[in-house]
């Protein structure tokens, strides 16, 4: 093979596999609705219903976004309602702070968060990897109707700042179905078996 046409067949494959390595797989179908009341579970989340068998119910849910949610119950003062939609790549919280809560540091690994505030005002921030920007702070105090953006898989933190009786609440969407959550605090000091204490001392 001369070089000329060698080289021009490896930029090809290149710009192809780039392409097709960019982005998430396209859904293979118009939607993948959750039978929730099967037994089997998947990576993608729950088996689907026969498509033939689905209503417009299957995408309503009286998710009760509207109702305050008890933040008593919570050691830091808020308390987070996620309904999961099955493999539509999106969910929605509904975010509640009493007077001084707050949703401690904590990271999404697979999913960038959009948060809205519909009460009061919440003090919220996200800190930067190691590397980019050196663990820099971007921090904001947010009114109501105002939002902020949390970069998936960063740290990041909401705090209601007002000490009378204001609650704050909030509504957050993120980029995935199952998110997941890892509050830094509980993951750090309260695991089981525990780190070693040594291990911690070092760190901090």
């Amino acid at each position: 093979m001369a070089p000329t046409t060698y080289f021009l067949l490896v930029s090809f494959l290149a710009l192809v596999t780039s392409q097709a390595i960019a982005s998430d797989p396209s859904s293979l179908q118009d939607f993948y609705v959750a039978d929730i009341h099967s037994l089997d579970m998947h990576v993608s989340g729950f088996v689907s219903k026969d498509p033939m068998a689905v209503n417009a119910d299957d995408f309503f849910k009286a998710a009760n976004l509207d109702k305050p949610r008890d933040t008593m119950k919570s050691k830091v003062g808020s308390n987070v309602m996620l309904p999961g939609l099955n493999t539509l790549g999106i969910s929605l919280a509904r975010i509640d702070y009493a007077p001084l809560g707050q949703n401690s540091p904590h990271t999404h690994p697979r999913a960038t968060e959009i948060l809205i505030v519909l009460e009061g005002a919440l003090y919220v921030g996200f800190v930067t990897s190691n590397i980019d920007n050196g663990n820099k702070l971007f921090a904001k105090v947010l009114n109501k109707g105002d939002m902020f953006v949390f970069p998936q898989g960063l740290i990041h933190y909401q705090y209601n700042p007002i000490p009378d009786k204001t609650p704050a609440v909030a509504i957050a969407a993120l980029s995935s179905q199952n998110p997941g959550a890892i509050t830094i605090a509980n993951i750090v000091f309260g695991s089981k078996p525990s780190i070693s204490y040594d291990v911690l001392a070092k760190a901090f």
